[in-house]
């Protein structure tokens, strides 16, 4: 449990300038004062992030996130009234007091108000909007617990506020409002459920590798363990040592985990069990292949660009 000391410590490290890991519903995330521009590009230094990824901004209500945006259209105030606080990300036309940095040096940016108790006394505490990527190095699999955190970035945070695991498991989904809204990344708030609210949205568009990113997570590869990673569909796994991760057949392997059949108790493992595997030693971490539905698209997105896929 977190006591209001540490709450009240975390606060003051991000108004100096500091970086204190926190747990979101979604993954632990990586926080520093979206206003400071030295402390954001401190989380770009730590996790090794490319200029081209920008960072999500995590705000406590519609309230502040408004002040954030320089338009806030019909559609963002039925989203954030229908899935805020949750792992929804709006992008939006960026206000000018945010620095560049923070968006990559487009004029918009991601803001969300997460559903977790602990980021939102953070971040009510600082006063101030707090820009969180994952509190992981760049590339690799995300943090569901502190113990991820310590594992991946040692001493280079300045405090992890340890809660527990996180609860949905895999990155918040992102959807773009800066014109036609536009899927720009998967998550639990699934498709449909937006659609009922705004109408239809389009896919993302393709991004150059070299290009900024409209959305953090559009990388080819991502989300990757040090363990070669192969998704499977006909149960035909490679030769050596390999931890075969398996939801309706299973197959001869070293390893075997049964994996849930049920998406969202799957993503809300996903992450936990990879990291558990990746410790292990294994020449291959080999995963079936999830279902085609929409229920899956999170799931199935995560996989694809752990294994460097982009289809």
């Amino acid at each position: 449990m977190v006591s209001g000391a540490e709450i009240e410590q975390a606060a003051a490290l991000i108004r100096s300038g500091r970086l204190v890991a926190f747990p979101t519903e979604t993954v632990y995330g990586l926080g520093a004062n979206a206003l400071d521009e030295a402390a954001v590009r401190r989380v770009f230094e730590v996790k090794g992030r490319p200029p081209t990824s920008p960072l999500i901004v995590h705000v406590d209500s519609i309230e502040m996130a408004r002040g954030l945006a320089s338009q806030w259209p019909e559609q963002a105030q039925a989203l954030g009234t229908r899935f805020w606080p949750g792992p929804l990300t709006l992008v939006l036309p960026r206000h000018p007091s945010l620095p560049a940095i923070v968006t990559a040096g487009l004029q918009t940016v991601g803001l969300r108000v997460p559903a977790h108790p602990v980021a939102l006394a953070l971040i009510r505490a600082a006063g101030v909007p707090v820009a969180a990527p994952s509190a992981n190095r760049f590339g690799c699999l995300s943090p569901t617990t502190a113990q991820h955190v310590r594992q991946s970035l040692g001493d280079a945070v300045d405090l992890i506020l340890d809660a527990g695991p996180t609860t949905v498991g895999v990155e918040s989904t992102v959807i773009s409002l800066a014109g036609k809204p536009r899927l720009l990344r998967p998550g639990m708030i699934l498709r449909e459920q937006i659609e009922q609210v705004i109408g239809p949205i389009e896919a993302a568009a393709e991004v150059g590798a070299e290009d900024p990113h409209p959305s953090p997570g559009m990388h080819a590869r991502h989300y990757s363990p040090t363990t070669p990673l192969l998704l499977v569909r006909d149960g035909r796994l490679p030769a050596g040592r390999v931890c075969y991760m398996w939801i309706r057949r299973p197959a001869p392997a070293a390893r075997l985990i049964r994996m849930p059949a049920q998406a969202a108790t799957y993503a809300a493992t996903l992450y936990s069990t990879l990291h558990m595997v990746d410790s292990e030693g294994w020449d291959y971490i080999a995963v079936e292949e999830p279902p085609h539905t929409d229920d899956w698209e999170p799931v199935l997105d995560r996989l694809r660009r752990a294994a460097g896929l982009r289809e």
